[in-house]
């Protein structure tokens, strides 16, 4: 669990922000609705005394024709000083054409502004989600960041503890042949650890440092395959892993970069054996070709991989759960590594169920070289 020292600033962080968008939520709302009633209201007024201002001036219109004597040039002279005024059955009146076009007309600005209003709330309500999206995942990147320095610390810390200890007590104790050999595998394996952590913090600076994507040359997978395992097959099955290839007869040509193929597989084996329980570590590396794509698949019977976290587990420094709670090893950038090796080099990976059970299968997907077809 996150420390609470640690974890009071950060809600109180986050609470604040959360009053903060409320009130501006609020406040935004507030006015919108107070600015549709009041433009509203001002036009009904505007409406009102216009329509009175026109009724007064065809009274005082008539008043002076009856005064005149009913002279037909001054009629036509308040006409047209006067055009939203009609004579009619001997009077002047306001003329029902020009009463109608001009309550329509205010009708259509009351509905501009009340379309207005909830636009406005609208497009100021997206930003402000843009910014809450925003400020979430600098959280979750700022979360991620600190899981990947306790990850790498640990990594670090643990097996150089281990070091120290084994190497303190061969120097204090005379050790028999077998005790010696004991510590010096042990001493190995945690410099094979050290390496790991190593050479994966360097992969995925060099990653996003490279000017330029890996250089691709032709190579069989299934030939790529089988060796890079053979390489990896001593220290797996240390690790107590039982490996399974089922490459098939067809040739795979696809095009590839051997240093960076052999980290991804690398990593997804590692992380097949990593995840499984204690005696079912069991995992099998199987090869086929599906139309024009060649499809690598690495199953193991570990406890699976949650839809939910399918597509988060390739996010650089992502590991579920906490870093003080957590008992498998790792600093979170090996998948990452993976997917973003894969794509450099046209491809893609998938994580699922295995379909034989329980587990997850990790799916390497290349395109084949076409010219290899045609011959």
């Amino acid at each position: 669990m996150t420390p609470p020292a640690r974890r009071r600033p950060q809600l109180r962080a986050r609470t604040s922000t959360r009053v903060a968008f409320t009130v501006i939520t609020v406040f935004v709302v507030a006015q919108a609705i107070w600015w549709v009633v009041f433009q509203r209201g001002y036009i009904a007024r505007v409406a009102d005394t216009t329509l009175q201002a026109w009724e007064a001036e065809a009274a005082t219109a008539q008043e002076a024709w009856e005064a005149a004597g009913g002279n037909e040039g001054l009629r036509q002279r308040l006409l047209l000083r006067h055009p939203q005024l009609a004579f009619e059955e001997g009077g002047f009146v306001v003329d029902q054409v020009v009463r109608k076009g001009f309550v329509r007309e205010q009708l259509g600005y009351m509905r501009m502004f009340a379309w207005e209003g909830p636009f406005f709330v609208l497009v100021i309500l997206s930003m402000l989600g843009l910014i809450a999206r925003s400020l979430r995942e600098e959280r979750a990147l700022k979360r991620s960041h600190q899981n990947f320095l306790s990850a790498v610390t640990h990594e670090f810390k643990t097996p150089l503890a281990t070091l120290r200890l084994l190497v303190e007590t061969a120097q204090l104790r005379d050790l028999d042949a077998e005790r010696r050999r004991d510590y010096l595998a042990r001493m190995a394996g945690e410099v094979d650890r050290l390496e790991r952590t190593s050479e994966q913090v360097l992969a995925a600076a060099r990653l996003e440092q490279a000017p330029e994507p890996p250089r691709l040359a032709r190579r069989d997978l299934r030939d790529a395959v089988r060796e890079r395992v053979a390489a990896l097959r001593p220290g797996l099955e240390a690790r107590g892993a039982e490996l399974r290839l089922e490459l098939g007869t067809r040739p795979l040509p696809v095009s590839l970069d051997d240093d960076a193929f052999a980290l991804v597989l690398g990593n997804l084996l590692d992380n097949a054996v990593k995840y499984a329980p204690e005696g079912r570590r069991s995992v099998t590396v199987t090869l086929e070709a599906h139309d024009n794509l060649a499809l690598l698949h690495v199953d193991d019977l570990g406890a699976g991989v949650e839809a939910a976290e399918r597509e988060r587990i390739f996010e650089r420094f992502h590991r579920s759960g906490d870093e003080s709670t957590r008992r498998t090893s790792g600093t979170g950038l090996g998948l990452h590594l993976v997917r973003s090796t894969i794509e450099a080099m046209n491809g893609w990976v998938r994580a699922g169920p295995n379909p034989a059970g329980n587990g997850a299968r990790f799916t390497v997907t290349l395109p084949l070289r076409v010219e290899a077809e045609a011959t």
